[in-house]
């Protein structure tokens, strides 16, 4: 199914709402259930008033012409039997259809809300800020990365990105928006940022991966269509970059790798599908991503993709210089392999995705030690894969999972709780609109055994508040169902090991609270209203796309906030589940050797290629006095007949009166005086990292 990049939306002229923060996004009271309690007529039809905050609420879109020469292809499943399926009106529940074919815009049924609901549902949460910017409808990625002391967040999509300041996110700044044309200009894609300890720089690795939609709508009908896809030019892999700055027109390009092997010039054409979703990258030697390679990755049944993604792993010690390590795949997915794809119940059936839509999920970095990455592969089911060796990636075991077509099987795996439950959560998601497709569960996974993983259990389904004007969120419109979890590889901080945020299309945010793996429930939630006002790139004002209103969530672990990413606008979100909300930029801690954690007053940060960090904490830590000499803005530390002096702006300075010259200057920002690490390492005689990831500086004095 193709999700159009808006349905139909009302014809009347809308004005934009202002941003606001804490205080711009009182929260819409609940109908009571006296009030709005949807009624059955004498003829059996459902009937929702429209009351309270829906009295004026936009009506509903209309389902699509319907086009009487479309004809089901070979295989393909018919359309639900009428009786087998749908909302019924005496119990308040719906059930899902078995299977449904590849399906497109509103499947209305009795039961069904005609307007599209304005109230807003919040338990256990809080609406700290709102921002009414949106790239993507219906999907959209996010990066973070911290930079000079400040955090920065990437809300995009293939064509379009927002980037943001939100070191203070109650009041986060837009800094920039950009579009792409793609007739002049190559397309964005997912990317992720780390810092290389090695380079003591930050990079960014970028995937390019074929449309999905757009250029192809069926190819299993037009051959031409088919050709244009094989024949489109582009980067099909990833880009690295230097990342000189918050802003990505500003970075420097230090290697072009397409998947299939050739060496990337512009014009030329590659084999393949490219690099699927966000790279996962650590800041050390592996780069994992997805993808087809070549053309022969090709055994799959959805009508507007050719490929079947499979999980690679690449050396980028040398990122200007990437090379490939090995090619992990599942046997059925290449040409020749038919046999044992004919073997999955799915083959045929002209809808099923088959084969990655996302890199592998990796708890623990090979660096690190970690052995295994998890692998959702579409239809063809949830895999365990070997990863110590990543020249030699091999499969662990597998384990077919039920079949829910159509809609997505198998997308997203949440690793985040294994290494305290031994348990991963696997989820597809929805594509149809109205819940014309089976529900899409999200499973929890025993791995302890990794050879022999089995379902433990599912998370339960979200249900609305009895205050609701509906029963079941089916009736709400859009799409219902899990999306994911948020994307690990750029989420800051350590998860939670109780909650699990989840986005949820019509049903917002879950939150699952997984303290008893084997009873799951839901903890908190919260449910934006349906639609709102957008600006598009032309700056007409629209109502929102009905099909997706909350299409991400991006955990802020480190600060205990839930960014929410909705059609009509980004919710920023506290909750008491995982504690007081950090308003600034999260406190970063000193370890000298095995010595307790002592907090920094401020974050280190990286300019210029060096890793600057506050000098009286780590000076005092090390046991100097610290003295500051404000009119000559110069630092002397003393220990032990040993002195160091040295001014801010001045990269000299001076150890025992010797002359030393540090990479890049010392600044003094908020009035904390920063230095390179390096000239720490090099002036004490100690050695020392600094952790990214864990906001840590490691150092050893022996």
């Amino acid at each position: 199914m193709r999700k159009r990049l808006m349905q139909r939306f009302l014809s009347h002229a809308v004005t934009l709402s202002v941003a606001v923060s804490t205080m711009l996004m009182p929260a819409i009271p609940v109908m009571a259930a006296a009030e709005t309690a949807p009624v059955t007529s004498n003829s059996g039809t459902f009937v929702a008033p429209r009351t309270g905050a829906n009295v004026n609420a936009p009506d509903a879109a209309l389902p699509y012409e319907k086009d009487e020469n479309k004809k089901l292809l070979p295989g393909e499943p018919a359309e639900p039997a009428a009786g087998t399926w749908g909302y019924d009106l005496k119990t308040g529940i719906f059930t899902h259809p078995k299977q449904t074919p590849d399906n497109e815009g509103p499947q209305p049924f009795n039961g069904s809300l005609p307007y599209l609901d304005q109230n807003q549902y919040i338990k256990n949460m809080k609406v700290e800020a709102f921002y009414p910017n949106v790239a993507g409808y219906g999907h959209s990625w996010q990066t973070s990365f911290d930079l000079d002391g400040r955090r920065y967040l990437y809300d995009y999509e293939t064509n379009q990105y927002n980037l943001f300041d939100i070191t203070d996110p109650k009041n986060a700044k837009l800094i920039k928006t950009k579009w792409f044309d793609s007739k002049v200009e190559h397309q964005f894609g997912p990317f992720n940022v780390k810092y290389n300890k090695t380079l003591d720089k930050n990079i960014a690795v970028q995937c390019y991966e074929v449309p999905r939609y757009g250029k192809i709508t069926n190819k299993y009908e037009n051959p031409a269509e088919v050709k244009a896809i094989k024949d489109f030019q582009m980067l099909r892999g990833f880009r690295i970059y230097e990342v000189n700055g918050p802003n990505w027109t500003d970075w420097k390009v230090l290697s072009e790798t397409p998947l299939d092997g050739s060496v990337y010039t512009k014009g030329t054409v590659q084999q393949g599908s490219g690099c699927q979703d966000i790279p996962v990258y650590s800041g050390d030697k592996y780069l994992f991503v997805a993808g087809a390679p070549d053309d022969t990755y090709s055994n799959t049944e959805y009508k507007t993709y050719l490929y079947s993604g499979a999980q690679l792993a690449y050396d980028i010690s040398d990122p200007t210089k990437p090379v490939k390590l090995s090619t992990w795949s599942v046997p059925g997915q290449r040409k020749g392999e038919e046999a044992d794809y004919n073997k999955n119940p799915r083959a045929g059936n002209k809808t099923s995705w088959m084969g990655s839509r996302m890199p592998l999920f990796i708890p623990k970095t090979v660096e690190q030690g970690g052995k295994y990455g998890y692998a959702a592969m579409g239809g063809l089911g949830f895999y365990i894969v070997d990863i110590t060796d990543p020249a030699n990636m091999k499969t662990v075991s597998h384990l077919d999972m039920p079949m829910a077509f159509t809609g997505t099987e198998g997308d997203n795996i949440d690793v985040s709780k294994i290494e305290t439950t031994g348990m991963v959560y696997f989820s597809g998601y929805p594509l149809s609109d109205d819940c014309h497709e089976p529900y899409k569960e999200i499973y929890a996974i025993d791995v302890r055994d990794p050879l022999n993983p089995k379902i433990a259990n599912m998370m339960p389904r979200p249900t609305p508040p009895k205050d609701a004007p509906f029963t079941d969120f089916c009736q709400r419109r859009g799409s219902f169902g899990p999306k994911r979890s948020g994307y690990a590889a750029i989420q800051p901080g350590t998860p939670s090991q109780q909650y699990m945020p989840y986005s949820f299309y019509n049903a917002g945010v879950q939150i699952f609270d997984l303290k008893d793996t084997s009873k799951p429930t839901i903890a908190g939630y919260f449910v934006p209203k349906m639609s709102g006002e957008v600006t598009g790139e032309d700056g007409t004002k629209y109502m929102s796309d009905q099909s997706d209103p909350v299409h991400g969530t991006f955990v802020e672990w480190d600060r205990n906030l839930v960014w929410v990413f909705s059609g009509h606008g980004m919710y920023v979100l506290s909750t008491s589940l995982l504690g007081d909300p950090v308003m600034t930029m999260p406190k970063a801690s000193l370890q000298v050797n095995s010595k307790a954690k002592v907090t920094l007053e401020s974050q280190p940060f990286t300019k210029g290629g060096a890793t600057l960090v506050p000098i009286r904490s780590v000076f005092e830590s090390l046991g100097y006095t610290f003295e500051w000499d404000p009119s000559m803005k110069m630092v002397t530390a003393r220990k032990e007949g040993s002195t160091i002096q040295l001014h801010v702006g001045n990269k000299e300075a001076f150890v025992n009166g010797d002359k030393k010259e540090m990479k890049v200057e010392p600044v003094n920002m908020g009035g904390h005086v920063y230095i390179p690490l390096q000239f720490i390492e090099s002036a004490t005689g100690t050695k020392s990292t600094w952790n990214q990831e864990q906001k840590t500086i490691m150092m050893s004095t022996i």
